[in-house]
């Protein structure tokens, strides 16, 4: 009896071949799977199976000058074909914003992974003839359908104001020792991305070796892909924080808002406020003695704003938190945004409620605060941070114009012109001097915060800071994480925005006033 036989040049493993049987499509006495094509013989009941295409894929992304190599040689049988790869350009210029393809050109994380559909374009083919037994005809040639191009991606990120903000942020990092710098800059009116800088960067032409110096050789493929996937990570939406004092703005909007507080409320600070049977301390130790409001922000006195706190009490708080959106993303048209972590509405007592109102006992994301704080100053516009502009064809024609949701209402808009004068009022007078720029209104937010746990003494020092104070086009926040030596955000951070905005202030086209900071009656 005949004996069934496998014809053809490649071999199909069995279970394989098992699969593509009970997959493929009946054409009368054939059948056609996507590895093989099965034949019945018209003298013996067997089935037989002779490969689609004898064509062998040996290697992918082989360097050029390897490919030139093999194609010269002229071995028989071998065949070289070219393939496009994504270069960049500007190398770790906004890394962790712009993301990078893998080896079949998909996107891998950012931008490139979160717009793949767009950018991608149209693979291209190439055709040939082949005889029943899946061999390339001689004589015939090839015919090739070239691959189309995909949609241009306008984004918001200014490439001078990336790169100067990247430059800025290593040389705090070097001169702090710090182990990470994060900047975010931003629209507050739209929303609109300046720039997004979390140095170290990475090289996005070799996204597969560690910026930190460490020698791979030798490591377990597990422990380098878990280093090259913090190496990744984008820590102004992938990652929480305790925000601190820069947090003090979302109590002092609430407390302004509910009525509770204002502006000339007269508070005493002994150096501490005791909260059920804690005693819960002021960065000022010695006190700040009786202040009104104002002052008290200008000092950011923890007892002021556990006060304010207080006054609103857990219920309304909560309120206000999710009121402002702090209790929801923001958003952003990046892959991977983490989620505010939060006390439980029934678990927050007047301690936790303390410490909230600070800044501290729970986490939230940068851009999640910078989005937030710029709702609170723009006059109360809910808005979304975001890099994508419009998506344009390969000759630069607009084709589709990006829209975000805003719009929502969140703040009155006398409250917010009332928290901007009192920020204002912290860099002209108070912990936020060192972050003024002589000829603009600036206003913003110091913050020296805490990590866990506390005996490590690891701190992180910001500043939140907007321009010009009447009117914000731009808003900074500056996040130096575990610097070494004198770790205050208004003597370290404060620094890093006010050299940022004496630089692209002008750049976009913000002119220099002559008024002097405003006063309310």
């Amino acid at each position: 009896m005949f004996k069934p036989q496998r014809l053809g040049t490649v071999t199909i493993p069995d279970a394989e071949l098992t699969t593509d049987k009970k997959n493929c499509k009946k054409i009368g006495p054939c059948g056609v799977g996507e590895k093989a094509i099965y034949l019945n013989s018209f003298y013996f009941d067997r089935r037989y199976y002779i490969p689609i295409s004898s064509i062998e894929r040996i290697r992918t992304n082989v360097e050029k000058e390897t490919g030139d190599e093999i194609r010269n040689a002229g071995f028989a049988g071998i065949k070289v074909d070219e393939d496009y790869r994504r270069y960049y350009p500007m190398g770790t210029l906004a890394s962790k914003v712009l993301g990078f393809t893998g080896g079949d050109n998909q996107g891998i994380i950012g931008l490139e992974v979160e717009y793949d559909d767009i950018l991608k374009g149209k693979p291209g083919k190439i055709l040939t003839t082949t005889d029943a037994r899946g061999i390339e005809l001689d004589g015939i040639g090839e015919n090739r359908e070239e691959p189309q191009k995909g949609y241009t991606l306008r984004i918001s990120l200014d490439a001078d104001i990336q790169k100067y903000v990247q430059q800025a942020a290593q040389k705090v990092m070097e001169e702090k020792q710090a182990e990470r710098v994060s900047i975010l800059l931003m629209n507050p009116q739209n929303g609109e991305i300046y720039a997004c800088v979390n140095v170290p960067e990475f090289d996005l032409n070799e996204p597969f070796e560690l910026n930190s110096g460490m020698d791979a050789e030798g490591m377990s493929e597990e422990k380098k892909q878990d280093l090259l996937n913090q190496m990744w990570r984008n820590p102004c939406l992938n990652d929480t924080y305790e925000p601190g004092s820069t947090f003090k703005i979302i109590t002092m909007a609430a407390g302004l808002a509910e009525g509770v507080v204002s502006l000339n409320d007269s508070f005493y600070c002994p150096g501490y406020k005791l909260v059920e049977d804690r005693r819960i301390h002021c960065a000022n130790r010695r006190g700040h003695g009786a202040q009104n409001f104002v002052k008290g922000a200008e000092n950011s006195c923890n007892p002021v704003f556990i006060e304010v706190g207080l006054r609103l009490g857990a219920d309304k708080y909560y309120q206000y938190f999710r009121q402002f959106g702090l209790m929801e993303k923001t958003g952003i048209d990046l892959p991977g945004e983490a989620g505010t972590i939060m006390h439980q509405e029934e678990n927050m007592g007047e301690v936790e409620l303390a410490t909230v109102s600070f800044g501290q006992s729970f986490q939230i994301t940068p851009i999640r605060l910078a989005a937030t704080v710029s709702s609170l100053i723009n006059g109360g516009t809910l808005i979304t941070p975001h890099f994508g502009v419009a998506i344009e064809s390969s000759d630069g024609e607009t084709v589709k114009a990006l829209e975000y949701s805003s719009g929502r209402k969140i703040l009155d808009g006398k409250i917010s012109e009332t928290v901007r004068y009192i920020l204002e009022q912290v860099v002209a007078e108070g912990s936020g001097r060192n972050a003024a720029v002589e000829g603009y209104r600036i206003g913003g937010k110091t913050a020296t915060s805490q990590t866990l746990p506390r005996s490590a003494n690891r701190y992180i020092s910001s500043f939140l800071g907007f321009a010009p104070a009447n009117d914000p086009k731009v808003l900074a926040l500056c996040i130096i994480h575990d610097p070494q030596g004198i770790y205050y955000g208004g003597t370290i951070a404060a620094p890093v925005v006010r050299s940022i905005f004496e630089n692209i202030l002008p750049y976009l086209g913000v002119d220099k006033s002559d008024e002097k900071p405003y006063n309310q009656t």
